[in-house]
């Protein structure tokens, strides 16, 4: 503070960088990095503070490209598909984290993933030349077996330590899946990441240029061994694993643990009710606060009671004389004793301490705690290395309010663990909370248990956890009535076809081309796969209220209409009628009848409806 009012650049650079704290470096703009977020097609040269690494440049212009595809429901591998509010996707998450943003941008109150650890063993996606196009990525990442699963010889790459961008490579995978999942935030939103020593030290410089250094809230340490492993050649075990843990902005908070109010007892009758004794001893030597160092004398006894040379006490002399005026000083039997505070209920201030980033793994688990809730599940082990339910139960209690809906994410979704997590939460404390889980249709391997289950996909695996889980609440709460269900979609091509620079000296591409402005719907496209489409290219979210009624698609009562199936006089009449803010329309309905189209949008512009046709 130096007393002078902040000027117009201050406040403008301080607005900035509440909006793009990616594009600041050490509290000052960085101009290359502010460049590359507006989309500057710039490469990263000058010397300074900052992470960068192999491709970095193109991690931006990856998370910049915008998706062409669409999600389409499974309405009969979900769970009351209509009533429900949690959402399963199968698909690549950075694609998925593309589609979302128009529909939940700022609307996510939590976010955990369990990424790839980058061991040397891990196998992810992450382009393996940086020329690579986006066409050749798109047919990469889509590469399918004859049954239609994605294949880890095509869609992934295993990162061995030998290979000379090792960490580069994790870091292209890591930055656009985040950078993205911020948008979706809210402001007071709060993003988990678990990671372990092979990556903490770059996730953390990741995550400071992306969400800013100064939202750090805390890197958690959680104890995942129960015993030393004795394997290890330098006889070292690691048994510890890190969740970094960074908000939106200043906003955030934990709800931190409650007070243990057990201690208050009042067995002097004291009118002012329940106290507990408290320590008074301080923190400071001193040299260090020379006016907490003082003797407290007792008026009964005249006993003097010298401080702690290297504590004192925890309040001035002043307050310890009113203090012990109002009787809230106890003084010990013994000379040999200490004062202390007779602390009493009624004068806590909250009701809660901080929330320690020390995590006691007696609570929330080990690593073998989740591995067995998953194979009682399931009814074998057939998922490796889980996170016990308990420890992202806790991040859910700390983060999200009961009666909120607030919405949970997780796009490395694995074996289902948030979402069951979820369920039980909410079972616990009658909560309204909602998940997204994202999950790659991973093909689980031929030896593996999963596969010989049935299996086929890590999604499929998760699907049937959550199911189980459902299952499993309802039956011991057999009057619950919270939300048990989940509706599956899956990443798809669009319903409409894309539009793409042809060479013009291609005759029969001219002529592709130009049928697409006749009709731009794809020949394989159904209706309803087009309606959850124009949901989220309209910023709509997937649980938006969907009502078919007279040909049209009416979306939150009069948020939205669609008119997908025809178009005459009486349905645009229907359509003006029901007064949408927004009406949008397949332009091939109007095929061979201009005058219609042209009254439609009339009367449209008239009634004060924004129209649309595609």
């Amino acid at each position: 503070m130096d007393g002078t009012s902040l000027t117009p650049q201050e406040i403008k650079l301080q607005q900035l960088k509440e909006l793009l704290p990616e594009a600041f470096s050490e509290g000052k703009i960085d101009w290359e990095k502010l460049q590359l977020t507006l989309g500057r097609d710039i490469n990263l040269s000058n010397e300074r503070y900052l992470l960068n690494w192999a491709g970095k440049s193109d991690a931006f212009r990856a998370l910049q490209t915008p998706a062409t595809q669409t999600l389409i429901p499974l309405k009969e591998e979900s769970i009351n598909f209509e009533e429900t509010e949690n959402i399963f996707i199968e698909g690549e998450n950075l694609e998925v984290l593309k589609v979302l943003q128009r529909s939940y941008f700022n609307k996510v109150k939590m976010i955990y993933i369990d990424p790839p650890y980058n061991t040397g063993n891990d196998s992810f996606i992450y382009p393996d030349k940086f020329s690579e196009t986006k066409d050749d990525y798109q047919k990469r990442v889509g590469d399918k077996d004859e049954d239609g699963y994605m294949t880890k010889e095509g869609l992934y790459h295993k990162n061995s330590k030998e290979n000379g961008q090792y960490h580069s490579n994790w870091l292209n995978m890591m930055y656009p899946r985040l950078f993205l999942a911020k948008n979706l935030l809210k402001d007071d939103g709060v993003i988990f990441v678990s990671i372990d020593d092979n990556e903490v030290h770059n996730l953390r410089m990741l995550m400071n240029e992306i969400f800013g250094e100064e939202n750090l809230m805390g890197q958690l340490l959680w104890k995942r061994r129960q015993n030393a492993d004795s394997r290890n050649q330098s006889n070292v075990s690691t048994d510890h694993e890190y969740i970094l843990v960074y908000s939106k902005s200043s906003l955030a908070s934990f709800v931190g643990k409650e007070i243990d109010k057990s201690k208050y007892k009042n067995p002097d009758k004291d009118e002012r009710g329940p106290w507990a004794s408290i320590d008074l001893s301080g923190l400071a030597t001193k040299d260090q606060r020379p006016n907490l160092h003082y003797d407290i004398v007792d008026p009964e006894t005249n006993i003097s009671y010298p401080p702690n040379p290297r504590r004192g006490w925890s309040k001035s002399k002043s307050n310890v004389e009113e203090m012990i005026a109002d009787g809230r000083i106890l003084f010990p039997k013994l000379p040999s004793g200490r004062p202390r505070e007779k602390k009493f209920v009624k004068d806590l201030q909250k009701d809660r301490t901080g929330f320690s980033t020390w995590l006691n793994s007696k609570i929330v688990g080990y690593t073998t705690n989740g591995t067995r809730q998953v194979s009682a599940l399931m009814e074998d082990k057939i998922f490796d290395f889980p996170k016990p339910v308990a420890l992202i139960s806790l991040f859910i209690e700390q983060i999200t309010k009961t009666k909120e809906e607030d919405i949970v994410l997780d796009f490395f979704a694995g074996s289902g663990t948030t979402g069951q997590a979820l369920l039980d939460t909410n079972a616990a404390d009658d909560g309204n909370r909602k998940y997204i889980c994202v999950q790659l249709q991973e093909r689980t391997s031929e030896k593996s248990e999963a596969f010989k289950q049935g299996y086929k996909t890590i999604a499929d695996l998760a699907k049937e956890r959550i199911r189980r889980a459902s299952s499993k609440i309802q039956n011991e709460n057999p009057d619950y009535k919270g939300d048990l269900g989940f509706k599956v979609l899956k990443l798809s091509d669009s319903n409409f076809k894309q539009w793409r620079q042809l060479d013009v000296k291609d005759e029969k591409a001219i002529e592709k081309q130009l049928d697409m402005f006749v009709d731009p719907v794809s020949e394989n496209a159904v209706i309803e796969n087009i309606v959850y489409e124009l949901l989220l290219k309209s910023g709509k979210d997937l649980n938006s209220k969907i009502t078919h009624k007279d040909s049209l698609y009416i979306i939150n009562d009069n948020e939205l209409v669609m008119m997908l199936e025809q178009a005459t006089e009486e349905t645009v009449k229907t359509a003006i009628k029901l007064k949408p803010i927004k009406v949008i329309a397949l332009d091939k309905l109007f095929k061979g009848n201009d005058q219609l189209k042209t009254n439609t949008a009339l009367q449209m512009k008239d009634a004060g409806i924004e129209f649309k046709t595609i």
